[in-house]
Parts: structure tokens; sequence; C-alpha cells
């Protein structure tokens, strides 16, 4: 073998080692990457995966809170429409109270109701009709004990039941509805502590 065959051959040789070294690093360093790929890969999964529970529970939590507050409001208006209807059936008992025990009761609202000076006090037709004989008279002592005078009109004026005071053009509105109209929050809390007292303890 020549000289220059030796270095060709030691050339080549070099050049095959330095290939194969490049080569190696190379699959060493591919190596490396996939496996940083494979642990952040890991590492992404695992966050979706958690991050999926933690959405999945936030997601049940909302549904379980719509649900307790719909089922809350459902319940709240239930109770309402239950208290309005006891308030109304009070109201139709008043109305359908036999007459000597409405009247009783026209008569306390009367003497809390009357005012000085001269005024005059208006029934419904039904009311008129139904009126005992000497409750004009009360009425007017009624009236007599506060400083004043009060007849009662033969003109009926169109409500319900109750009546309405005229004082100097000035009407005070007396009647049932108008009472249990201004008085209706009381009454709802009366009827709620009356239905669920056992609840409220």
């Amino acid at each position: 073998m020549t000289g220059l065959e030796k270095i060709k051959n030691q050339i080549l040789e070099e050049a095959q080692k330095k290939a194969s070294d490049t080569k190696s690093a190379a699959e060493a360093k591919a190596e490396n990457i996939k496996e940083t790929a494979r642990e952040q890969a890991s590492q992404m999964a695992a966050q979706m995966e958690e991050r999926s529970r933690t959405e999945a529970a936030n997601y049940r939590d909302r549904i379980k809170s719509s649900c307790d507050l719909k089922r809350r409001t459902m319940l709240l208006e239930a109770k309402q429409r239950l208290i309005g209807q006891v308030i109304e059936k009070a109201y139709q008992s008043l109305q359908e109270a036999d007459t000597e025990e409405y009247f009783a009761m026209m008569e306390k609202l009367l003497a809390r109701s009357v005012q000085k000076g001269d005024g005059k006090m208006y029934l419904s037709a039904k009311d008129l009709e139904r009126m005992p004989a000497d409750f004009a008279a009360k009425a007017a002592a009624a009236a007599k004990e506060k400083g004043g005078s009060l007849s009662v009109e033969k003109e009926p004026k169109a409500m319900d039941g109750g009546f309405i005071l005229v004082y100097g053009g000035i009407e005070e509105n007396c009647t049932w509805r108008a009472l249990f109209d201004a008085n209706r929050e009381k009454l709802q809390d009366l009827a709620h502590g009356y239905l669920w007292r056992d609840e409220n303890g």
C-alpha cells in the first residue's frame, strides 16, 4: 500500500468515524428531544385532566346552585300563592259573616275611624238592606263621643263592604278591601306564621 493510499484510507476512516460520531450525537439528541416531548405531553395531559375535573366540578356546582335557586323560587311562589288564597278566603269570610257579627265589626271599625265635625257615612247596597235598625243610632253615638255628628246616607256606594266616611268633601275609604290592601304585608306575615309555624320553630 502506497503512502497515498494510506493517507486516503486514513481520511476515509476519520470521515466515517466523524460521521458515526455525528450520527450517534444526533440520535442521542433526537432521543433527548423525544423524551422531553413525552414528559411535556404527559404534563400537559395531566394539566388538561385536572382542568377538566375542575371545570366539571364547577359546572356541577353551578347546576346544583341553579337547581337550588329554582327550587327555592318555586317554593316561595307557591307559598305566596297560598298566602294570597288564605287572605282572600279571610276577606270572603268577612263578607259572608252573619249580620250580627258583621255589623259588630263595622261598629269597631267606625269607633276607630270617626272624626270630629259633621260627617256622612256611605254603605254598600247590600249592607243598607241588611243594616240593623239601631246601627244608625250607634254610628251617631260613636261620632258624638269624638265631638262630631254622623249620618248614615240612604244612597248606596259601589263597594263590597265596609263604609266610606265623608267630612267636608274629603272621603276616608274604610271599605274592607281598602283595609285589607293597606294591611297586606301584616296579613301576609300573619298568614305565613300561621301556615308555617312548625317550620319557624
